[in-house]
This record gives structure tokens, sequence and C-alpha cells, in this order.
């Protein structure tokens, strides 16, 4: 058995990055920028009042000062004339500034009779206009990788760009196998059970930026197997992920099948609970990840294993889950021979973060892990821990 972190690192060296793909912005959520974005303008593009009032050339102006209100400047329409000493532009935010003004007085400032408005307070030190370029000049780069988020669209958006370069989706092939299993909604007869693992997986896949294909169950025969992986491979998927089937029984078919599809083993095995049959592979330029059957093996080995080869693909960097230290609310007896990751829920306080293993770590209970929020790292041989005592967790 080889450890998760020697795990990773060849699941990692397996995958292939995905290519570009020119998308509309629109559709650039989540997606995985390929390409750094040089900005086509200046942000904003001219000096703009930041406030409704008047602009003007303020000089030494002070409270009780008159002002000639020769002009008026609203968002998308400015003023084309130039302001002069004693004068004033009515002005609305988000206006260009007009040449020669160097300040908006606000409204609530100013008196206006007529033509002509009347300080009404010393100018204070705010001038009230955004300059130009304040947010981003036209040189401005919007690097890559870079995941998208909806504050992102807004910023290209702005720096006119109405499609963007993204990494293509990876194609992630799912199967699942056994003839125990039987889709939702179905009949199962009294020896089946219901799939469930493939819908976790499907999700997490959806979130991750992957384009998921959930394939017909595989039942536990040389030649079921052999079709689906074949099906898998017409469809172009980037990485085969089968669930089940992955450890050393009689009924455990699906590594000869992996052998006869000229597939490449790295590794099957590894030091760690849940998860000890996980198997990785490849056939050129497509990855195969074996996943264990019992449904918490399958999305734990999910999140530490098939999501940063995913990342990998789209070609982000910082792929492995991220750790946070949590402080133990309960104490826990010694760890065992195989790194564990007990599913756990963790808590933020004011001043600490605290976490709390469940008791009941079975790989087969999808209650518990549907109301864990981090899996809680017990390395290899750790010793006992007592309550308050520093941990490593993983948000999921």
């Amino acid at each position: 058995m080889i450890s998760v972190e020697d795990a990773q690192a060849l699941c990692l060296g397996l995958i292939r990055q995905t290519g570009p793909d020119t998308v509309p912005l629109a559709q650039g959520l989540g997606r995985t920028l390929a390409a750094p974005l040089t900005a086509r303008r200046d942000q904003p593009p001219f000096s703009a009042s930041a406030m409704d009032g008047y602009a003007i050339l303020s000089g030494d102006a002070a409270r009780g000062d008159v002002f000639t209100v020769v002009g008026e400047a609203a968002a998308g329409h400015g003023w084309a004339g130039t302001v002069g000493p004693s004068q004033a532009v009515r002005i609305f935010t988000g206006a260009p500034v007009p040449a020669g003004a160097d300040r908006v007085v606000i409204q609530e400032n100013v008196d206006r009779d007529g033509d002509t408005i009347t300080l009404t307070e010393d100018l204070g030190q705010n001038i009230n206009i955004r300059p130009q370029g304040a947010d981003f000049k036209s040189d401005f780069i919007l690097k890559a990788p870079r995941v998208l988020t909806a504050a992102d669209l807004a910023l290209i958006a702005a720096m006119n760009h109405a499609d963007v370069t993204v990494a293509r989706r990876v194609k992630v092939a799912l199967i699942s196998t056994g003839d125990e299993l039987i889709m939702p909604g179905g009949t199962p007869t009294p020896d089946q059970i219901i799939a469930s693992n493939v819908f976790a997986l499907q999700a997490m896949l959806t979130q991750s930026g992957a384009e998921p294909l959930v394939l017909p169950i595989a039942p536990d025969t040389p030649e079921a197997l052999d079709a689906v992986l074949m099906q898998a491979a017409e469809w172009g998927a980037d990485l085969i992920v089968t669930i089940g089937g992955a450890s050393v029984g009689d009924h455990d078919l699906v590594a000869p099948a992996l052998d006869r599809f000229g597939v490449t083993r790295s590794f099957h095995k590894i030091a760690m609970r849940p998860g000890k049959p996980l198997m990785a592979g490849a056939k050129g330029d497509t990855a195969f990840l074996g996943l264990p059957g019992n449904p918490v093996s399958a999305v734990v080995c999910g999140h530490l294993f098939l999501l940063p080869m995913v990342r990998r693909a789209l070609g982000q960097t910082d792929v492995l889950p991220k750790g946070r230290t949590a402080r133990l609310a309960a104490p826990l007896p010694k760890g065992g021979p195989r790194a564990h990751y007990m599913r756990a829920v963790f808590d933020e306080g004011d001043t600490s973060r605290t976490v709390t293993a469940f008791d009941k770590q079975d790989s087969s209970m999808l209650t518990v892990l549907a109301d864990a929020n981090c899996l809680l790292l017990r390395p290899i041989g750790d010793g006992p821990k007592d309550t308050g005592d520093p941990v490593t967790i993983y948000p999921i």
C-alpha cells in the first residue's frame, strides 16, 4: 500500500490538461480562465461624478460663494463646455466631469435660486470625483488560471470583453458496477440496493467545472464491463471513473477489465480509511480512477483524488484539498496503521475553530456523511488526542 500523498501525486501525473474553449461571458461562471485577459479601456473611462450635485472650479471657494449654473451633465450625456471661475454645471452620479471642474459639491450643500447656487457649507476634503482609471487602466491584466466568480464576470464585462477563453470542461465518465445495484425509482429485488454514490460524484464534478456522464450500471460480467468501458472511450472521456468492484474478491472484476482494456495501472490500494481499494492508471491520454463501492469511501476518495485530478486538467495550480487547523471538542483514541479521514463537524467560534468527530465511522453510512462538513485527518500511527489538541481538517 502507498500513502495518500504518493497516490495523489500519481493521480495528478495521469491527467492531461484540456484545451481552450471560448464561450460567451454569461456562460463563464465557474469556468477556469485559460488565458490572461487585457482590459480594452480604462475604468472609469473618464473622470466621473461620485455624487449628485454641481461641478465647479473650486479655487478658494468657501461658504456663501455664488456660482452661475451654465449647463447639465448626466450619465451617458456629458457637457461639452469648459467650466470657468464662478461657474457650475449641474451633474449627476456617473456623469463625466466637464473640463475645467475639479470638484463636485453635493446638492445638499447648496441653495439654488434659478440659475445660481450658493454654497451653504465650507468645502471639505472629498472632491466627489472618481478619477479616470481609478479602478483599472487599459493595460490591466486579469491573470490565468482563475476560477471565474460572479464578480469576475462583472470585471471582465467592464474590461469590454463579450467572450472569455476558458479551459474546456473535463469529460468524466462515471461507471457504477455490480449486480446488486439498481437506479433510484426502480423496483429492487430483496438482494439489491439503490445506486447512490454516482449522484454525489456527479454533483461534485459538476460543481468543480467538469462535464460528467453517468453511464448504465455494469453488471458483474467481463462482457458488461468491457462494453461500458468502450462506451466511455467512444464518448471521448478524459477521465473514466469506475465505482465498486475495486477490491480483490471473486466478484471484483474492475481490475481485470482495466487490464483487458489496456490500462497501465499506477497503483492499487492505499494506506487510508475509508478508501483502501482505490486504484488508478492511464491508457494514452485517458486517465482511469477506480473508486471503492462503499458510499462514504467513494465520496471521500472523490474529494481527495478525483476533484484534484479535475482541477489539474482545467489548468489550475493549487489543486489539492486545503487543510485547516481545528481543536478537538472531545478526546480521540490513538490512530491505526492507515490514515483515517473521519467524518466530523467543525464550528467557527469568535476566537477558535473546534471539531467533533462522529462516533459512527462506518464507510456505508450516508446519514453521517450528510451531516458532516469536514474530514478530520488522523495520520498513520497518530497517538491519542485530548480535548483542545490541534488536528487537521478538510472542509467538504
